[in-house]
């Protein structure tokens, strides 16, 4: 397990110099704990705080009319997410929600913009943060536009394994996400993600073993590369 030591021990070390960006702000943020499932905030609530992941990750979904969700993304500790309260939101155009137990720093709207004001490298990080996820989002919709259902899997799976589409590492451990949750991010059916994850394991490109394991180079060379 030392690779994922490793990783504990850099994700700690992000995490106290992300902390130090906003210790100038005194009022307005604290800190709050979440268990599996629950919602930070639902759509169509007042937008008046953005938030910061700690530990945990969250899924930021939308529902249509039809009851019809979409999963916009899943995000890991060190991201921010409630921006749209800093541009004059008033209500949440989209839900998160926890998917194991999260710590997320909860900062309002006056306080955040006070403190983006205040601090150059605080608004440098954000503004990177901010177009990092844009980048992400239009990746996402050329995926969904121009590739199928297996191929999209294949993506989102070396996605949540923290790698690009061409980046060569050794398998990733990942905690392991419900097959509807999947078939949220993709956009295809729960069934069709079932038939393509036994697919992938019969090809022994991920395992199962109390958490997900994802052979990357394997499934980047045979899937993605096809």
């Amino acid at each position: 397990m030392p690779r994922v030591s490793a990783l504990a021990k850099a994700a700690s070390k992000r995490t106290d110099a992300f902390e130090a960006l906003l210790e100038g702000v005194s009022k307005g943020k604290r800190v709050i704990t979440f268990q599996a499932g629950q919602k930070i905030f639902s759509q169509g609530d007042r937008a008046n705080a953005i938030y910061v992941l700690q530990t945990g990750r969250v899924k930021i979904c939308v529902l249509s009319s039809a009851g019809k969700e979409a999963v916009l993304a899943l995000l890991e500790p060190h991201s921010w997410f409630g921006e749209g309260a800093l541009i004059g939101q008033a209500l949440r155009v989209s839900t998160a929600v926890t998917l194991g137990p999260v710590t997320a720093l909860r900062v309002e709207t006056k306080a955040m913009l006070r403190a983006l004001h205040a601090r150059s490298d605080l608004s440098e990080k954000f503004i990177t943060s901010l177009l990092k996820r844009n980048i992400d989002l239009e990746e996402d919709l050329c995926d969904q536009l121009f590739n199928h259902s297996e191929k999209r899997l294949a993506r989102a799976l070396l996605k949540l394994a923290r790698l690009g589409e061409h980046a060569v590492a050794l398998d990733t451990i990942m905690p392991t996400l419900s097959h509807e949750t999947l078939a949220e991010m993709v956009g295809t059916t729960r069934s069709r993600i079932t038939f393509f994850m036994n697919k992938f394991r019969k090809m022994g490109l991920i395992e199962y073993n109390g958490h997900l394991i994802v052979r990357t180079e394997l499934l980047t060379d045979v899937v993605l590369h096809d």
